[in-house]
């Protein structure tokens, strides 16, 4: 089992995550984060520090979410490591909190 990045993440990215994450499992995209979930090691530890709640184990996604286990895995392979915290987008307070985002995701 892995973590998993979900849709309150799109068009945000905080990044505190990333310098959490003891295996470096984090991928960047545009304007979403992935986890790589052969890198995952289930630690748990980015859970907290995501200021979206976007960040859940595998076990606890809903059904209308478990597309993001996919997601996370098809992208992890496509985009690069990021290894240290950025800020977040500049118009992320607008996207804050924002339901169903998916359709924004650039991939």
């Amino acid at each position: 089992m892995a973590y998993v990045v979900t849709d309150n993440c799109i068009n945000c990215k905080h990044t505190e995550c990333v310098d959490i994450c003891p295996a470096d499992a984090f991928r960047e995209g545009s304007n979403f984060l992935v986890i790589d979930p052969n890198e995952c090691v289930d630690c748990g530890l980015c859970v907290p520090e995501c200021p979206e709640e976007a960040i859940f184990a595998e076990s606890e996604l809903d059904d209308s979410d478990i597309h993001f286990v996919e997601l996370n895995a098809d992208l992890a392979v496509k985009w690069p490591e990021i290894l240290e915290s950025k800020e977040p987008l500049s118009d992320h307070q607008k996207w804050s909190g924002q339901p169903e985002k998916i359709e924004f995701l650039v991939s």
